[in-house]
């Protein structure tokens, strides 16, 4: 043997030798079993077995009592009569996931449970590092005074929770307004010591829900980092999406965090938000469908709203938070009951107002089909109380033939600015500032101290009036003139996900 194949012999031998030792001192064999550990559920199945796919569990709560960090637990078709409570969290490396098992629909449904109290089907209270993916939730109601039946409930120090592909319907309180009517589909209360952050609600269906005088997908107290995208929500009887300060549902939280803030509401689909679908306001058109009250830094961008009571506010109903520092852009709106935007103080609400928020290149489109709580129309802009700082610039503006084009109630509020926008009507064109009315173009001008790069009567040439389709054409004044503020401010994509800013040109409305 030569002196060469002598050495490589020696180095194959010693290689040999040390593999298993390597092996054995850098992991150990339980834990990596634990953290690839997949338990099957399934409603044919007895708690009594090991939760392998030929031998499920029956209830999703065994599994998750037996899941730790990094597995998964797999629920087949069928009904779950049960409500799921996580034991434990996950860690940023091993998330635990709960999820359907692929091309089936596991159920959870509510229909055997009595409602006492605030309720949950699905609970997550103080854990983090969870995802819960494709199921349906389902069929909790109550009619006892003082309960909120909910599908998803988040609290505590919670964090990096996704829920993803969940369909969530017939949630529903039938009790009375006096007897405190409230219900949510997706309750998220940030009322630990630390903030709720890194949550994800994405995918999701939310249908058919009775809520009475609460929202279908709330996020309030102490949250910072969210992002509610491509969900579709319909024939709600209140507020679709709300961002909210703290000081009502959790009134001992510290001041300087309880409320929502730093989140992304996008791609989201939501129409029949419409309160006269029940009693709260005496079937009055109150609900707004994309709601911030209190919340703050939050972009709400390339949504489609209609056939709602009002589209998207930026409101305060409180007297400690301000609705602030948000973005409304690049969003279709059309064919609501009342106003397409909403900013200041909620009705009857007078102190925090709204503050230094924007709301850019958005295309509204025959809102206000209703008149408003004081018999006027509310416009397709609508500014009340303590509006102070925010910008108003590069939307097409397109009302009904009898419709006001921007509504600002009071004297209050300063140092906002309303420019570079597409008026449009097939009627008289109105504007309502500080009360008065304006029909000429060049006199509201004056009255907002504003407008004057923007222009009124020039048809925007969208796609289709009928159907309606809120593109614009080739040929539309719209086209490439409106202003450029910033990428920040503007977005960097259009309701179609195509570049926002072309060569330095950015259209007024929603798409490029």
């Amino acid at each position: 043997m030569n002196v060469y194949r002598k050495h490589r012999l020696i180095f194959f031998i010693l290689l040999i030798i040390a593999i298993p030792a390597c092996s054995k001192s850098n992991s150990d064999p339980s834990t990596e079993a634990a953290a690839v550990h997949v338990y099957y559920v399934s409603p044919n199945g007895s708690d009594g077995n090991a939760g392998t796919i030929n031998a499920p569990l029956k209830t999703i709560t065994a599994a998750l009592n037996k899941a730790v960090a990094g597995d998964t637990v797999l629920a087949r078709g069928g009904t779950y009569n049960e409500r799921i409570n996580f034991p434990r969290s996950g860690t940023s490396e091993k998330i635990i996931t709960l999820k359907a098992y692929a091309g089936e629909k596991p159920v959870i449904d509510g229909s055997m449970v009595t409602v006492t109290g605030w309720m949950a089907l699905v609970t997550l209270n103080a854990v983090r590092y969870i995802t819960i993916e494709g199921f349906d939730i389902c069929n909790l109601y109550s009619s006892a005074f003082n309960t909120d039946p909910q599908g998803i409930a988040i609290s505590g120090n919670s964090k990096d929770i996704t829920i993803r592909n969940c369909n969530i319907y017939n949630i529903k309180n039938s009790a009375s307004v006096s007897n405190w009517r409230s219900a949510h589909a997706i309750f998220v209360l940030g009322n630990g010591t630390a903030a709720i952050s890194n949550l994800v609600i994405t995918g999701c269906t939310v249908h058919d829900t009775q809520t009475g005088t609460s929202e279908n997908i709330t996020l309030a107290g102490n949250i910072d980092g969210f992002n509610i995208s491509y969900n579709t929500i319909y024939n709600t009887e209140n507020i679709g999406i709300i961002i909210a300060g703290g000081d009502n549902l959790n009134p001992n939280g510290n001041v300087a965090a309880n409320y929502a803030r730093n989140g992304v509401i996008n791609n989201n689909e939501l129409y029949n938000i419409d309160m006269s679908r029940g009693p709260v306001q005496n079937g009055d058109h109150g609900a707004i469908a994309i709601y911030v009250c209190g919340g703050a830094n939050t972009v709400i961008e390339r949504n489609r709203v209609y056939n709602s009571d009002r589209a998207i506010g930026l409101v305060s109903e409180s007297k400690t938070y301000a609705t602030r520092n948000c973005i409304v852009r690049n969003n279709f709106v059309y064919n609501c009951w009342r106003t397409a935007i909403y900013m200041g103080d909620y009705l009857n609400y007078v102190g925090a107002g709204t503050k230094n928020c924007y709301v850019v290149n958005n295309t509204l489109f025959q809102n206000n089909r209703v008149l408003g709580a004081f018999g006027e129309i509310e416009g397709e802009i609508r500014l009340t109380e303590n509006c102070d700082s925010n910008v108003i610039r590069n939307n097409i503006v397109y009302a009904r033939a009898t419709d006001v084009f921007v509504h600002k109630y009071t004297a209050t509020g300063s140092h906002n600015i309303i420019d570079h926008n597409l008026y449009y009507t097939t009627g008289v064109p109105k504007w309502i500032w500080n009360g008065k009315d304006y029909a000429d173009f060049a006199a509201w001008k004056t009255a907002c101290g504003g407008d004057g790069a923007s222009t009124n009567g020039a048809d925007p040439l969208l796609i289709s009036t009928s159907a309606p389709d809120l593109h614009i054409q080739t040929g539309s004044p719209a086209k490439n003139t409106g202003v450029v503020i910033m990428e920040a401010i503007n977005g960097s994509t259009d309701i179609d996900g195509a570049l926002r800013i072309v060569n330095g040109k950015i259209s007024k409305g929603a798409n490029q």
